[in-house]
């Protein structure tokens, strides 16, 4: 397969992650043989070095460097506050306004590959302010409510938790719809079988970062793929609400 690249200079490659591709190889995923990381050297024909890391099941901007010692420039960036990231989601029920959720989470432990970390952390600060965009109520019954609310989110983390939206829409009663870990599984079989959607409705729309060299502000944004096109034609929300305001209108 080839990778959509959104963006791309001598020193910084950005594409569009398809959804349920690891970003790198995983000895916790031995089977895999398709990685991003490997996928793009070979369709570029040079080495890649990972900033940051999208889940498997999420889509949208994923940013390399080109070179290590841009790496080195970057890394410091992704890790405080400097890179500005825009996600949406869909989620169960009606979010009625937008707000600021400052709820720490504890690190999520693997049960192999953590085996041996300390299981008591103190929970760390992760902060996401939301929004919502448009609402729908269908009339597939889920449960025992003859009807079904969903919301269209926007989300803009400001700490980087692992799971963090999943986790923080969990905690809010608003699960993303797809989402097998803190989902509620009765609307992720509604939207398997309604819309043929089998993916976590949350897509990576944009990244915003200064250029390590030039200093320029870089603005890149990512499509969706079918299976969102089809949830929002079918919800009758306009793929625009996908596309997030210009630089000047933040």
């Amino acid at each position: 397969m080839e990778l959509e690249i959104l963006y791309r200079d001598e020193h910084l490659v950005a594409v569009n992650k398809p959804a349920g591709m690891l970003v790198h190889r995983s000895w916790l995923d031995r089977h895999e043989t398709v990685f991003v990381m490997q996928t793009l050297r070979d369709q570029i024909g040079q080495h890649v070095f990972p900033l940051h890391r999208l889940d498997r099941p999420t889509s949208g901007v994923l940013l390399f460097a080109l070179s290590s010692e841009t790496a080195a420039v970057m890394m410091p960036k992704f890790a405080g506050r400097d890179v500005k990231k825009t996600y949406h989601a869909v989620v169960r029920g009606w979010v009625k306004e937008a707000a600021v959720l400052d709820y720490p989470l504890k690190e999520e432990l693997d049960k192999i590959a953590d085996k041996d970390a300390d299981q008591d952390k103190e929970a760390k600060e992760a902060i996401t302010a939301y929004a919502p965009l448009a609402k729908v109520e269908t009339d597939i019954p889920v449960g025992r409510y003859a009807t079904s609310r969903y919301t269209l989110v926007e989300m803009k983390p400001e700490t980087g938790r692992k799971h963090q939206l999943r986790r923080h829409m969990h905690h809010l009663s608003h699960h993303i719809i797809g989402d097998v870990n803190h989902g509620d599984g009765r609307h992720n079989r509604m939207f398997r079988e309604n819309y043929q959607c089998r993916r976590l409705m949350l897509h990576a729309s944009r990244l915003q970062l200064a250029h390590p060299i030039s200093g320029e502000v870089l603005d890149i944004r990512a499509g969706v793929d079918e299976a969102w096109g089809r949830v929002m034609d079918a919800f009758e929300w306009p793929l625009s609400l996908l596309s997030p305001k210009s630089p000047d209108q933040d």
